[in-house]
């Protein structure tokens, strides 16, 4: 076998081009490897995600109880008129009103559409929701062509031991002419 400075220059330039290439595409794979692996949700992006689901589950059963189950005891509450609350039973009373009152028998749609961990132990998720079935709209609430309250809604999330709670939900309604995603 010849030597490397045996090699004419034209052979030794194709060898290191390969070379080159070579590890330029295993870099490649390795990076595409890991953004597959990063697609794939974490335990506690599923955990997060499954507090969402579970509040869709709760306000569709009018269920005040369960909708406020994973609200932590310190946390804050803002809902669509601007009202502020603070910790579990503010939260808790305050959806109790609702569900036997104006969003009594209403269906809840909620799409994440933001999921952002701000620390490991710290969450922010937007979503967007859309609840129908409002019989009569409070004064300053606004439907829109298909008869829904749509919002946005932002909740902070933090890891407290195991469990996920919400300690920030804040509730935004989208006024008309606002373009707003529709959720699935």
């Amino acid at each position: 076998m010849k030597k490397l400075s045996q090699l004419p220059t034209w052979g030794v330039i194709l060898l290191l081009v390969c070379a080159i290439v070579f590890f330029v595409h295993a870099a490649e794979c390795s990076v595409s490897a890991q953004k597959i692996k990063s697609r794939v949700p974490t335990n506690d992006e599923t955990a997060i995600r499954k507090i969402i689901q579970d509040q869709v589950n709760a306000w569709n059963r009018g269920d005040a109880a369960a909708y406020s189950s994973q609200f932590a005891t310190d946390g804050t509450f803002t809902n669509i008129r601007g009202q502020f609350f603070t910790g579990y039973e503010g939260f808790l009373k305050q959806h109790e009103v609702i569900f036997k009152g104006i969003f009594k028998g209403t269906t809840l749609g909620q799409e994440i559409i933001s999921l952002k961990f701000i620390k490991p132990d710290v969450a922010m998720v937007e979503t967007v929701t859309s609840v129908s079935g409002i019989q009569a709209p409070a004064p300053g609430m606004v439907l829109d062509s298909k008869g829904r309250l749509r919002t946005r809604l932002l909740q902070v999330v933090v890891r407290r031991g195991r469990e996920w709670k919400i300690v920030t939900y804040h509730n935004v309604d989208v006024k008309p002419g606002i373009p707003v995603p529709e959720p699935n």
